[in-house]
């Protein structure tokens, strides 16, 4: 293995590889916590690529606070004192443990959930994340010192055992930890491998101080230089920041544009792990001049594909994730190139990690205040083409042809597409102008420029599509679009939450009020409404989700509806006529509001209060799946009354939801019944959709109606394991979708 490879290739003593193993623990603790403490919080924050997003921001701070204190240790020339000082340090952070979150800062914020977020995260786990980061560089300063002057002095290839353990831990946590172990097990398995890891860094030490240590003057490398000055400073900040924000970025595209499950997010982050092995490496497995290829291709396809988001989902994802690939792999092998003697090496890592924060703080921070989309995503990919080589010599005739031709390309085709639509000619025009940007990869200068004009142009080319406005907040981005309906009069217009439909409304006064999509009357939730208003004259009605607030159109006189909507920003957008009036003009009765995670608001609410309690909140691309939970489950029991009827929408293109939703209503001591909605093919375009949706009821007679009607089935509750606040098996979700989408295929 090339981490335990010295330069030129000669093995490292067999003594070395305690600091290896050392580092590899160290890196797989903190890539193991990472997903783990973000479930532990996403009950609170309702899921989203936001939390993800905005966790990793603190995460790559917490790394920089390891690495800062790292580089101050050195300030003390003892090794021997330096590793006393850490093993203090681990100990005191370990005092936080076992591992939980934190009830300091309350609940969470819907204003403010971003600070909340990083508030909790500090307090729960801050301390020894903060600690175990620190061990990489630490590490790596003592076997410089250790080996000065005998084989293996080069201490760099111990990164990529760094990596090598966090990429290990970060896909063992969905394949073997999360469907194997609750949450409890798990903070109490991590716990335990903190007290381990603490015991490994004690033996080091004792090992230490039995080993001659050269002074840190002589630690460097053939003909390296120990001078460094602030434009090399700032060159490692930006080629760190470029792939850190990139990481983000396309987590956010493929998670809102393309398609989302929450499994999606771990990929980028494992990508970029595996980038840092591979530079790291004495014999890089992808050299260099083979990675800087590779990327001019793949950025080039990249940036032609970005209004084409319904197309091919294996394709997009692929497209998307070798381009992110090789462009942190190109950054970081430039890094590599350009790092300083073994001596200089925690201001080095110090540099990096200052670039990681600011990359991930821009996504994560100021971006979404800034920017309405995921434009930094194609901002920054643009950026990138700046890290690649310069070239040498003046530019040739042939390379500002070329830059002319792949420019004149890009530009025609949001021109074809005014005239003619997306078809042939501007596929044929995107084209031409990827491999004219590909043509010119070797000035980056020109490769910047065909890129930036190529993406600018294809986002044109996507923008026909009638999206009329969009919005932007912590939990994701919302567009208003509209789509001609004969049936319903003319325009419809739609609300979507990254590629979610949310709902419908038509603009034709005769249609207006009429609930559309999910909430039809001919839709299981639409039966529900309508039998249970039958009977009642005046019913009490909540929903978990507002979507456009269609639900709002079956409220009488005498009905009275709840919304529980976590996002604020939602809210407006809902009860604003010039976007949608369900709320202001269709509701015949009383329609208030309750924000925040309908989990936590729902618990304030009286017993046996609801007729109808409807949680729609499980067709997002990010589901909430602690609303799924048999605690859950029970929450909503006791506050319907009971005769009344708690619906559960499933309907999701990632998840198989109606197998655990079965297992947990038995679970929770309710009676259930199944519809599997599907919409006739004759049926006008909005007008209804199909969807799964089970009914849950105290008692067999709470929906002897419903049971009587040959739509609904009984529940199968014994399919799979219910699902607890303290076991959620979101991989066994994913698999049996999947496996139901294969079955179907022709």
């Amino acid at each position: 293995m090339t981490t335990l490879e010295a330069r030129g290739g000669k093995a490292i003593p067999a003594s070395a590889a305690l600091f290896a193993v050392t580092v590899f623990c160290g890196a797989a603790l903190v890539f193991l916590v990472e997903p783990m403490v973000v479930k532990l919080v996403l009950p609170l924050l309702g899921g989203g690529p936001s939390i993800w997003n905005t966790s990793l921001a603190f995460f790559q701070a917490a790394l920089l606070v390891g690495y800062g204190y790292a580089h101050l240790l050195q300030r003390i020339s003892s090794v021997r004192a330096q590793v006393a000082v850490h093993c203090a340090v681990l100990i005191a952070a370990g005092l936080v443990l076992p591992l939980g979150v934190s009830d300091l800062f309350g609940p969470p914020s819907s204003d403010h959930p971003a600070l909340w977020l990083i508030g909790v995260l500090a307090v729960s786990l801050g301390p020894p994340f903060a600690a175990l980061s620190a061990t990489a560089p630490l590490v790596q300063a003592w076997h410089a010192r250790a080996f000065a002057s005998g084989e293996g002095k080069e201490p760099y290839a111990l990164y990529a055992a760094s990596n090598l353990g966090s990429l290990l831990a970060l896909l063992a946590y969905p394949i073997l930890v999360e469907p194997l172990a609750s949450l409890h097990q798990q903070s109490l398995w991590w716990s335990l491998g903190y007290g381990g890891f603490v015991a490994i860094m004690v033996g080091l030490g004792l090992y230490l101080s039995r080993r001659p240590m050269a002074p840190p003057a002589a630690v460097t490398l053939d003909g390296a230089e120990t001078r460094i000055g602030w434009r090399e400073r700032l060159t490692w900040m930006a080629l760190a920041a470029i792939p850190s924000s990139l990481m983000l970025g396309v987590t956010g595209h493929i998670t809102t544009d393309v398609a989302s499950a929450p499994f999606l997010w771990v990929a980028p982050l494992a990508l970029y792990l595996l980038t840092f092995i591979i530079a790291f490496q004495t014999r890089p497995a992808i050299p260099p001049g083979l990675a800087l290829l590779f990327q001019a291709a793949a950025i080039a396809a990249c940036a032609m594909m970005l209004p084409f988001k319904a197309s091919d989902f294996v394709l997009q994802l692929a497209v998307h994730l070798i381009c992110f690939f090789f462009t942190a792999l190109i950054c970081h092998q430039a890094l590599v190139s350009r790092r300083p003697a073994p001596a200089k090496l925690t201001e080095f890592y110090l540099w990096m990690s200052i670039g990681g924060v600011v990359g991930g703080g821009f996504n994560a921070f100021l971006a979404p205040v800034i920017f309405n989309s995921l434009w930094e995503y194609p901002l920054v990919l643009a950026l990138s083409c700046l890290a690649r080589p310069w070239g040498e010599g003046r530019f040739t005739i042939w390379n500002w042809a070329t830059f002319v031709v792949s420019v004149a390309a890009a530009v025609g085709a949001p021109v074809i597409t005014t005239f003619y639509g997306i078809g042939l000619g501007v596929q044929s025009a995107l084209a031409a102008a990827m491999v004219g940007a590909f043509i010119v990869r070797r000035r980056a200068f020109l490769f910047f420029g065909a890129i930036s004009v190529l993406i600018i142009c294809a986002t044109a080319v996507g923008g026909r599509v009638d999206v009329r406005e969009n919005w932007r907040s912590f939990f994701g981005v919302v567009r208003e679009s509209r789509m001609p309906v004969p049936a319903l009069g003319g325009e419809v217009k739609m609300l979507a939450h990254g590629s979610t439909l949310h709902g419908a409304q038509a603009i034709d006064p005769r249609w207006r009020c009429l609930p559309l999509v999910y909430y039809a009357p001919e839709t299981p939730i639409g039966q529900v409404f309508t039998a249970v208003q039958a009977r009642k004259p005046a019913a009490r009605i909540g929903a978990v989700g507002l979507g456009t607030g269609a639900v709002s159109a079956y409220v009488r006189p005498a009905d009275h509806l709840t919304f529980f909507e976590i996002d604020p920003l939602v809210i407006r957008i809902s009860t604003d006529p010039k976007h949608f009036s369900y709320t202001s003009e269709c509701a015949k009765g009383p329609v208030d509001f309750v924000v925040g995670d309908a989990r936590l608001t729902l618990a304030h609410q009286p017993p046996a209060t609801f007729d109808i309690l409807l949680i729609d909140a499980f067709s997002s691309d990010s589901v909430p799946a602690h609303l799924l939970t048999v605690e859950a489950v029970r929450g909503y029991l006791k506050l319907v009354k009971p005769d009344g009827v708690l619906i559960l929408h499933l309907s999701n293109r990632n998840l198989e939801l109606t197998g655990p939703a079965m297992a947990v209503a038995a679970a929770a001591g309710g009676q259930a019944l199944l519809q599997q909605h599907r919409a006739p093919q004759n049926s006008p375009p909005m007008w209804q959709s199909s969807e799964d949706a089970l009914i849950i009821g105290h008692t067999a007679e709470a929906l002897a109606g419903f049971a009587a009607d040959p739509r609904w089935e009984a529940s199968q509750p014994n399919l799979v394991r219910p699902w607890t606040d303290d076991y959620i098996n979101l991989p066994g979700a994913l698999y049996r979708q999947l496996k139901v989408t294969w079955t179907w295929l022709p």
